[in-house]
């Protein structure tokens, strides 16, 4: 392969992961999966925003230590794909690790997360991670339980001075009349 044709892929691994926004991806092999698994896989991560991209590893390297994601080169050994998208890095393991189940023949290699390398394991284990939505969720329910006890705390002296006054004023009718 030309000089210039290395440039241009190495400029287009750049240019996808800025326009993309990647910080954070999965690394798979995707050996010994046929056409049709591969297009299916693909098809389905794409429905879920998910990108699956194939790359050629010393010039996708070259593309990391331009953006300064050098630390992941370790990671793409042998064939590899990276995937990359969804809300979190945790949707495409959770998405992946499915597929695995699927299709034997795709490996989970590691992923690069906030500039740290995960081996094949962590990486796996990342989809037992609630996702963003989950996290949001729990959050906004901690919020809610908490106003909801302050509610409670202010309501039930205030109750019991209205039940005061209350009786006060029966009384006090009961003793003009």
């Amino acid at each position: 392969m030309s000089k210039y044709a290395k440039g241009l892929i190495e400029g287009f691994y750049e240019k996808t992961l800025e326009d993309y926004g990647v910080r954070d991806f999965l690394v798979a092999s995707l050996v010994g999966l046929d056409g049709v698994s591969s297009n299916q896989l693909r098809g389905s991560l794409k429905e879920k925003g998910i990108r699956l991209l194939v790359v050629k590893n010393a010039l996708f390297v070259r593309a990391l230590k331009r953006l300064k994601m050098d630390s992941a080169a370790e990671l793409f050994v042998g064939p590899c794909a990276i995937v990359f998208g969804g809300e979190s890095v945790v949707d495409v393991a959770k998405e992946l690790v499915e597929w695995q189940k699927k299709l034997p023949a795709l490996q989970l290699k590691g992923a690069y997360l906030d500039g740290t390398v995960l081996d094949p394991k962590q990486a796996a284990g990342l989809a037992k991670m609630p996702t963003l939505k989950e996290l949001k969720g729990q959050v906004a329910g901690s919020i809610l339980a908490a106003i909801g006890s302050v509610a409670a705390a202010s309501v039930g002296p205030g109750s019991a001075v209205a039940g005061a006054v209350k009786g006060l004023v029966d009384k006090l009718e009961k003793q003009a009349a």
